[in-house]
């Protein structure tokens, strides 16, 4: 049986088309969309650090159900969720505040539980061009992206040898069919080999949004990006309702 490395060595790479830009997909946030204005088509983008990278989630993928909506966005979102408690749970409470039913928002995804790195990488590699193209997809989420690389069932240089390729792959698959996807990696601070892999996103990732808490205060920083100013600003997450659009 071929180990995670030796089928990630195998794996051909996708070509690289500059894509025009065209669709743009903002969090709605406006601390936030201050420093991002928007995530264009073409883009790979990682957030990462406390926990409510979840909550930037749950609003980017509400964004997208409005524009799908308004018919600004064709095609459903592709929801990959890895996390060890679902984050489609916190994505639907979150919309539901907004008035927004778990029934309309779930018909506007299309949804992926994945538990191991090797069944991941068959989803991402394998799959995913095939799953694009049925359901017209523009944004594809991967939630907590890191953890299964976290477990004991691959060493240590296997993992980051896979991430990295992973990591690659998408920013590839991302420009070559125009589409926008976004990544995170929540904390796992008790795990040795979440800093290793980290530092991989951080390198490899054109766009990095850092989410920072302290006992006092909580920020936003844009970490990364090849065309907006970095900087960091107050996380306030004031949301615009139904009513405002």
């Amino acid at each position: 049986m071929q180990t995670l490395l030796q089928q990630t060595l195998q794996t051909k790479k996708p070509s690289t088309s500059k894509p025009t830009a065209k669709l743009h997909l903002a969090f709605n946030i406006p601390n936030v969309d201050r420093l991002l204005p928007a995530f264009c088509e073409g883009e790979l983008a990682v957030l990462y650090g406390a926990q409510n990278v979840d909550y930037l989630l749950s609003q980017l993928c509400i964004q997208a159900y409005l524009a799908q909506k308004h018919g600004d966005l064709k095609g459903k979102t592709v929801f990959i969720d890895t996390a060890n408690n679902s984050t489609i749970d916190k994505v639907i409470q979150a919309a539901e505040r907004q008035h927004i039913t778990e029934q309309k928002l779930t018909s506007k995804i299309q949804y992926f539980r994945i538990y191991t790195a090797s069944r991941l990488h068959l989803l991402l590699i394998e799959q995913l061009e095939q799953i694009i193209k049925t359901s017209n997809a523009k944004l594809v989420v991967i939630s907590d992206m890191i953890y299964p690389f976290l477990t004991d069932d691959i060493d240590d240089q296997e993992a980051k040898t896979a991430y990295n390729h992973l990591i690659n792959y998408l920013s590839a698959f991302a420009k070559k069919h125009k589409i926008i996807i976004v990544t995170t990696n929540r904390p796992h601070e008790n795990n040795p080999r979440n800093k290793t892999l980290q530092e991989t996103a951080t390198k490899k990732a054109e766009i990095l949004i850092r989410l920072i808490k302290t006992p006092y205060t909580s920020d936003v920083e844009l970490e990364k990006h090849p065309k907006y100013m970095l900087g960091i600003m107050e996380f306030k997450p004031e949301i615009k309702t139904l009513t405002d659009y």
